[in-house]
């Protein structure tokens, strides 16, 4: 569990990370360098759950890498199966990372959301809907390496 409080918006703790894929951890269905390495880290704090839709077909290569099993989400209705799947979990308990259009109802619905500019860009309506925008996935997961970051961002 990770546990910080923010002024203005009161304690955080979060147990699950859940995130897109395909231009979010990946780019071209390949891991961003420094990726597995620091999700390494986080996994002694929180659950890892990465959804997809594998647009690149290359999900059981990153399974492998990161040693568990991503969730496929079905063609129709993405983002609502993401948001559903977050709502399961807890949302107070969820921290999200997409930048996708199918990812915004995921980050809206996660106690955090967090949406990243990334090679692929970010969808305008997941950069609305997140509650921090960060330059990339690097940048994201330090966040929560060092909450102390998202203090001074989100404080109010």
């Amino acid at each position: 569990m990770i546990e910080f409080s923010i002024p203005g918006r009161g304690a955080i703790r979060l147990q699950h990370l859940v995130s897109d894929v395909n231009g979010t951890l990946a780019l071209d269905g390949q891991l961003i360098e420094g990726v597995v390495q620091r999700l390494a880290v986080l996994r002694q704090s929180l659950t890892l759950h990465l959804l997809t839709a594998d647009t690149h077909g290359n999900q059981t290569v990153i399974d492998d890498h990161l040693g568990l099993i991503a969730i496929r989400i079905r063609p129709a209705g993405e983002a609502a199966q993401k948001a559903d799947y977050i709502r399961n979990l807890g949302s107070d308990t969820v921290v999200a990372i997409g930048q996708g259009a199918n990812d915004a109802e995921m980050l809206a619905a996660a106690g955090l959301g967090i949406c990243v500019l990334a090679a692929e860009g970010a969808a305008r309506e997941s950069v609305q809907a997140a509650d921090v925008v960060v330059p990339d996935i690097l940048a994201a997961l330090d966040l929560l390496l060092r909450p102390l970051r998202l203090k001074a961002t989100l404080r109010k």
